[in-house]
C-alpha cells in the first residue's frame, strides 16, 4: 500500500512539473475554485438570518437585503466556476498535448528491440487512451479536490461556529470514512491497471484485423478473430464492472456514514436541553451545512476512483518515457564517407536467447563494391544489415566505416550515409512527393524528385495518378500495387544519394518487364556506391563483386558467383535448389 501511495505521488509530482508551466491559468483557476466553493457555506449561513430575522422577527432591513444577497451568492459562484473550469480545462488539455507529444517523440528514438517486445496496440493505447486519461488527474482531479475541499472546510467551519459541541460529535465518523476510502483506493488502483492492460489487448487485436483484413477474409478467419475480440472485450468489460462496482459502493457507503452522523446530530439537536441553546435559524443553518456536506464528500469519494484510473495510466505512460533511447554516444560527424566497411570478428545475440545470431563475422568491403548476403532463412543476413545501420549494437568484435568504429559515429550522421529498400515497404498516408522526398529530403527540388522517380521506373504511373506527385496514396500506399509501392521506395533511396545502399530483395515485387527496365537504373545508381544486397533470388546477385554466404550465423563461404559455383559448397547447393540444376561433379 505504501509503495502504491509513493507511485501515485510520483505520478502527480511529474504532472505538476508539466502543469506548473501554465501557472498564471492555475492561479486564476485556484482563486476561482476557492471563491466558488465558499459560496455554499455562505448560503448555509444565510439560512440563519432568513429564519430568525426575516421570517420570525420580520426585520425589514434583513428582508430587503436577503434576496439580493442570495442572488449575489449564486452570481459570484457561477462566474467563479466558469472561469476556474475553463482555465483548468485549458491547462489539462495543454498538459495532455505536451505529454502526448513527448511520448510520440520518445517512440521515435526508442531502440528497435523495444518495438519487438511491445505490441503495437499497447503502444497506441499509451499514446492516445492513456494520455487522455491523465486529463482527469491534471484537470478534473485538481478542480474537484480544491473545490470540494474548500467547501468541506467552509461547511465544517460554519458548523463549529454554530455549535462546536455538535460538530465534535460529527468528527467521530471521520476515521470510518478514511478507512473506506483507503480500501477503495487500493482496490481501484489494482483494477484500473488490469482494465487498462485488457484495453490494450482490445486495441491490439483490432489493429491486427484492420491491417490483416485480406488474410482474415481469404482464409476464413472472421469467426476466429471475432471470438478473439469477444474474449478480450468481455474480459475488459468484467474488469471495468468490478472497478465500477467498487466505485459505486464506496460512494453510498461514505454518504451513509455521513447520514448516520446527521441523524445523530438531529436527534441530539432536537432534545429539549439543546433546543434551549439554539435558535431555529442557527439550528437550520447547522443542519443545512451538514446536508450540504453530502455532495462534496460524495464527489471526493468518486474523485478517488477517477484519480486511481488516471494514476494507473500515468504510471504506464511515464514508464514508457523513462525507457532509455537508442544509445548514441558517438561524437564523429562525417559529412560523406567513401563507403569502405570492415567486419572484424563481429558477434551478436538477441535479448532473451542463448543462441548467437552472428558468430565471428569477418570480411571487408571496398568503397563502391556490391556485396551480396545469401543464406537460408534465419542465417543472419538481415541481422547483419541491422547492425550496419545500428538498429542493434554488436556485442563482440567491431564494425568500421572508413576506419571509424560505428559506435563512435553520431547516429544521425551514420544513417545519413545509408539508404534502404526492403521487401516490407513502408509508405505513409501522404502525397507521392512527400513519400519520395521523405525526412531530411523534404527540401529536394521537383526536378530531383522527378529524376529519382524516372530512374526507379515510377514516373509513368505517377503521371497517371489524379494529382500526380500530390496524390495522397492512403495508409501504407493502399491505393498502389505492390510493384508501384516498391518503386516509390526505390525512388526514395535514389533521391537520398547515400554512399551506402542496403537492398533487401528490392525488386521482388516487380513484374518481369518492370524489373528489366528498372535494373538499368539500379545498375547506374550502384556505381561508386557500396551496396549490400540481401538476396533471396540468387539470379539478382550473379554480378555482385562478392557474395558472402551465411549459415546459422556464421560466414561459411565468400567469393564471386563463378568462384562459389566452382567451389561446389553451400552456395552451389542453394543455386542448384533454386534453378533445379544438378551440381557439378
Amino acid at each position: 500500500m505504501a509503495q502504491e501511495r509513493v507511485a501515485g505521488w510520483q505520478v502527480y509530482r511529474r504532472l505538476i512539473r508539466y502543469s506548473i508551466v501554465y501557472w498564471p491559468y492555475l492561479v486564476i483557476a485556484v482563486v476561482g475554485l476557492i471563491a466558488g466553493a465558499l459560496m455554499q457555506p455562505l448560503f448555509a449561513w444565510v439560512i440563519g438570518p432568513l429564519l430568525d430575522k426575516a421570517i420570525l422577527q420580520r426585520d425589514p432591513v434583513v428582508i430587503q437585503w436577503l434576496p439580493l444577497g442570495i442572488l449575489g451568492i449564486f452570481f459570484i459562484r457561477g462566474i467563479a466556476m466558469f472561469v476556474s473550469s475553463y482555465c483548468m480545462a485549458l491547462v489539462g488539455r495543454s498538459v495532455v498535448q505536451t505529454i502526448r507529444g513527448d511520448v510520440f517523440r520518445h517512440l521515435l528514438h526508442l531502440p528497435v528491440a523495444y518495438f519487438q517486445q511491445h505490441p503495437p496496440g499497447k503502444l497506441l493505447s499509451q499514446l492516445t487512451h492513456y494520455t487522455d486519461q491523465l486529463a482527469n488527474a491534471s484537470t478534473r482531479g485538481v478542480t474537484v479536490l480544491i473545490q470540494e475541499t474548500a467547501t468541506v472546510i467552509g461547511l465544517l467551519g460554519l458548523m463549529f461556529y454554530r455549535s462546536w459541541q455538535l460538530s465534535l460529535g460529527f468528527l467521530l465518523i471521520i476515521p470510518l470514512i478514511v478507512l473506506v476510502i483507503l480500501y477503495a483506493t487500493k482496490r481501484l488502483r489494482r483494477l484500473s491497471k488490469r482494465a487498462q492492460n485488457s484495453m490494450s489487448d482490445v486495441t491490439q487485436i483490432g489493429n491486427e484485423v484492420i491491417r490483416g483484413y485480406r488474410v482474415a477474409r481469404i482464409f476464413g478467419g472472421e469467426a476466429y478473430e471475432a471470438q478473439r475480440f469477444e474474449a478480450v472485450s468481455r474480459q475488459n468489460m468484467q474488469l471495468e464492472m468490478k472497478r465500477l462496482m467498487t466505485e459505486l459502493l464506496s460512494t453510498p457507503l461514505v454518504q451513509f456514514l455521513v447520514a448516520v452522523a446527521l441523524a445523530a446530530m438531529v436527534y441530539i439537536a432536537t432534545r429539549p436541553s439543546t433546543l434551549d441553546t439554539l435558535s431555529p435559524g442557527i439550528f437550520m443553518s447547522f443542519i443545512s451545512a451538514m446536508i450540504f456536506l453530502l455532495t462534496p464528500l460524495r464527489n471526493l469519494t468518486q474523485l478517488n476512483a477517477q484519480l486511481q484510473t488516471a494514476i494507473a495510466a500515468g504510471e504506464s505512460v511515464f514508464k514508457l518515457l523513462d525507457e532509455p533511447s537508442e544509445p548514441d554516444q558517438g561524437q564523429l560527424l562525417p559529412e560523406r564517407v567513401s563507403g569502405r566497411v570492415v567486419f572484424d570478428q563481429v558477434g551478436f545475440s538477441y535479448e532473451q536467447t542463448d543462441k548467437p545470431a552472428l558468430k565471428n563475422i569477418s570480411f571487408s568491403v571496398e568503397a563502391g563494391q556490391k556485396i551480396a548476403l545469401v543464406g537460408r532463412s534465419g542465417s543472419g543476413k538481415t541481422t547483419l544489415a541491422n547492425l550496419l545501420v545500428r538498429f542493434y549494437d554488436y556485442q563482440q568484435g567491431n564494425i568500421y566505416l572508413d576506419g571509424m568504429k560505428l559506435p563512435d559515429i553520431k547516429l544521425k550522421a551514420l544513417r545519413q550515409q545509408m539508404a534502404y529498400v526492403g521487401q516490407d515497404i513502408v509508405l505513409f498516408n501522404d502525397t507521392v512527393r512527400n513519400n519520395i522526398a521523405y525526412g531530411v529530403m523534404q527540401s529536394a527540388s521537383e526536378e530531383r524528385i522527378l529524376a529519382a522517380a524516372k530512374a526507379a521506373h515510377a514516373l509513368e504511373f505517377i503521371e497517371q495518378l489524379p494529382q500526380g506527385l500530390n496524390t495522397v496514396i492512403g495508409d501504407n500506399g493502399v491505393m498502389l500495387s505492390g510493384g508501384q509501392r516498391q518503386r516509390l521506395a526505390i525512388a526514395r533511396a535514389i533521391l537520398a544519394d547515400a554512399p551506402i545502399l542496403i537492398l533487401d530483395e528490392a525488386t521482388s515485387a516487380l513484374d518481369t518487364e518492370s524489373e528489366r527496365q528498372i535494373k538499368a537504373g539500379l545498375d547506374h545508381l550502384l556505381r561508386g556506391r557500396t551496396t549490400f544486397m540481401i538476396a533471396h533470388r540468387l539470379s539478382t546477385i550473379e554480378n555482385a563483386d562478392r557474395i558472402v554466404v551465411l549459415d546459422a550465423g556464421e560466414m561459411v563461404e565468400s567469393g564471386t558467383h563463378t568462384e562459389l559455383i566452382r567451389l561446389n559448397g553451400h552456395y552451389a547447393k542453394l543455386y542448384a535448389a533454386q534453378f533445379n540444376e544438378p551440381l557439378a561433379a
